[in-house]
């Protein structure tokens, strides 16, 4: 691994090569993905995943991942896919900390309090649309239910228009050590398209402010295929960013899902820019991040040498959650809020989307889980063939065999025959221990991954799903 990632520093990736698998495909957050819960999966079969947890043999032993969503914003921006509620009126928050709070009581009326806790996350929406008192109480809530450990990764997704470096000052006193800024491009034409204004001396400024505080990381989003967005503005953004340089970058590409996301539908679509654009903007990135000395680790994640994630990158520790890349071992994931995905045993569940249904639930004394997914020993075997492809870029028969008892080639037959045509295309390269992502198939995961995703091979639906490119 780590001479492909030294390869990958130098490998130049063509636009033909781009192009050419610039197609539908999931992020695999988790393998089934969150597309094929089902209803028929409810609060009864979550409550038992819960309960054999805490039976469980090493359940103190293994630590959660806590996910609270914190679905307000006060403005809309209009690429955003995410559950939120547009409102200005911030005392709706305060009974949605109660139900938070309720829901939590439910989770530990199964599990006993103090379960351990290495890894909090808070998202939204805007998690810094609640005040720093209301955010004090949610740590304190969470504290007294769950023993968060010394030193857990905890961490938040900020709309650098919402805090300044006394807000963030605050929020490293609560225990956050990770941050997250969401920029997306500091092209003003830019950000006028999408109904996100932010000049990028206020993002600059923060940033100074977080590294004096003394964040571990900082982390920036950044998209491309955006209203307004050309090569040439988005190479200023790149050089920009690289002048703040963050920690951690999350480069996503835009997907114009009108029909899907309302939101959206405000977007001026003539104004989007081509695939080839595009394809542009991505090469542009790429070349740009890596000479900037970032380390690629994966998909659309890129983090400085030292930080945690690019070690654990190196040091073959990484894993994949619904966060996306984390330095944490493979850990149940409660979920919080609406909307909340978590992951207990070997089931997924999500909770209602409405804040009317997910209070409703609540009030009725159940938890508020409204489909999922009890994963079958074919979704276990193939969740660890993905997840090996995506965190280590590799996959070794035996490893897969012994855990699963089976003959990797002839269980995996048609996958290793879609393999041998990506061997071809310089993207794997297969041996008779394994399957090795190449450098330039790394810059590709999500499509090598997606061959051994039985779901998608046998419906070829991909128009659920964001781009590869």
């Amino acid at each position: 691994m780590a001479a492909m990632e030294a390869q990958a520093m130098t490998s130049p990736i063509s636009p033909d090569l781009l192009r050419k698998y610039d197609v539908p495909g999931p992020r695999y957050t988790s393998y089934p993905t969150a597309d094929r819960f089902v209803e028929a999966f409810g609060e009864g079969d979550y409550l038992q995943a819960l309960a054999q947890r805490r039976d469980g043999p090493s359940a103190l032993a293994m630590p959660l991942s806590l996910y609270v969503h914190i679905p307000f914003c006060e403005q809309l921006c209009y690429y955003c896919a995410c559950n939120k509620i547009i409102t200005k009126h911030h005392e709706r928050a305060a009974p949605y900390l109660r139900y938070l709070s309720r829901e939590v009581e439910l989770h530990t009326a199964v599990l006993g309090t103090g379960q351990p806790v290495s890894q909090l996350h808070l998202g939204g929406g805007s998690p810094t649309f609640l005040t720093d008192d209301e955010l004090r109480d949610l740590m304190a809530m969470l504290r007294r239910n769950f023993a968060i450990a010394p030193g857990a990764e905890c961490s938040i997704e900020i709309d650098p228009r919402t805090v300044t470096a006394e807000r963030l000052q605050a929020l490293y006193d609560m225990g956050f050590n990770r941050i997250s800024f969401g920029v997306q491009d500091f092209d003003p034409d830019v950000q006028k398209a999408v109904h996100r204004v932010q000049p990028f001396e206020q993002v600059q400024a923060l940033m100074e402010d977080a590294r004096r505080i003394g964040f571990d990381s900082v982390n920036v989003d950044l998209i491309y295929g955006l209203p307004r967005q050309t090569p040439e503005s988005f190479a200023r953004t790149l050089q920009q960013v690289a002048q703040i340089r963050p920690d951690r970058i999350a480069l996503y590409g835009y997907a114009h899902l009108p029909e899907r996301f309302k939101p959206q539908r405000r977007i001026v679509a003539v104004e989007l820019p081509g695939a080839p654009a595009k394809v542009n903007m991505l090469s542009q990135a790429l070349a740009a991040f890596l000479a900037a000395g970032y380390v690629y680790i994966g998909m659309d994640h890129f983090a400085l040498p030292n930080d945690a994630l690019a070690i654990a990158k190196r040091q073959g520790r990484l894993h994949r959650n619904f966060q996306g890349y984390s330095t944490q071992a493979d850990c149940d994931l409660i979920a919080l809020g609406i909307s909340s995905i978590g992951k207990v045993g070997a089931t997924y569940s999500q909770n209602a989307k409405t804040m009317e249904e997910y209070c409703d639930l609540l009030d009725q004394g159940k938890l508020p889980v409204v489909r999922g997914l009890a994963l079958s020993r074919d979704d276990l075997a193939r969740r660890a063939v993905i997840m090996a492809l995506m965190c280590q870029g590799q996959v070794v028969f035996e490893s897969i065999e012994s855990a699963w008892l089976l003959d990797f080639k002839s269980y995996f037959k048609a996958e290793m025959e879609q393999m041998r045509e990506l061997e071809k295309q310089g993207m794997v390269a297969i041996d008779d221990t394994g399957v090795t992502v190449t450098a330039q198939g790394w810059f590709f995961v999500r499509a090598v991954a997606m061959q051994f995703d039985k779901y998608l091979q046998a419906d070829r639906n991909r128009a659920r799903f964001s781009r590869i490119i």
